[in-house]
C-alpha cells in the first residue's frame, strides 16, 4: 500500500501568499489594461553600475511606470513589471538591468543588455518567416494540383 504524502507546513504560508501575490498582480495590470504574457519573472538592477539621474532612460522606456527615480536610485515596482526588457533595451551600460522571465511553455529567458533582446527579435522574425514561406508554399502547391 503506498504511503501518502505529507504537505510541508512550513511551505503552506509561503505558497499562500504566493498565491495571493499572483491575484492582486494580476488584478492590478487588468485594471490598467496590461495582459501578462509570462508565467512569472523578475528584474534587478545593478545600481554599483547604473547612471541614475544622468540617464532615466529606462523610467522613460516602461510602459507600465514599474521603474521610478527614488531618493538616488531607480525603483521598481514589482507588481507593474511586465517584463518586457524594454528597460534594458535602451540602458546604456551593459549588464546594469537583469531581466529573467518564464514563457507559458515554461522556456526561461535572461536579458542582461540590448545584443540579447536583439537576438531574440531576430529569432522571433526569422520563424516568423520560415512559417509564412511554407504556409505560402503550401497554397502554391495546392494551386499547382
Amino acid at each position: 500500500m503506498p504511503k501518502k504524502q505529507r504537505a510541508d507546513i512550513s511551505q503552506l504560508p509561503l505558497e499562500a501568499s504566493k498565491k495571493r501575490h499572483r491575484k492582486n498582480r494580476t488584478r492590478l495590470l487588468q485594471s490598467i489594461g496590461i495582459e501578462e504574457n509570462f508565467v512569472e519573472g523578475s528584474v534587478q538592477i545593478n545600481w554599483k553600475m547604473c547612471k541614475g539621474v544622468e540617464c532615466r532612460l529606462c523610467i522613460d522606456a516602461c510602459p507600465t511606470n514599474a521603474l521610478y527615480w527614488r531618493e538616488g536610485e531607480i525603483g521598481i515596482v514589482c507588481e507593474l513589471c511586465i517584463f518586457c526588457v524594454a528597460c534594458v533595451g535602451v540602458c546604456i551600460v551593459d549588464d546594469c538591468i537583469e531581466v529573467n522571465r518564464k514563457r507559458p511553455n515554461e522556456e526561461i529567458e535572461g536579458f542582461s543588455n540590448a545584443r540579447e533582446i536583439l537576438m531574440l527579435l531576430h529569432n522571433i522574425n526569422s520563424r516568423k518567416a520560415v512559417e509564412r514561406t511554407k504556409s505560402r508554399l503550401c497554397s502554391i502547391e495546392a494551386l499547382l494540383e
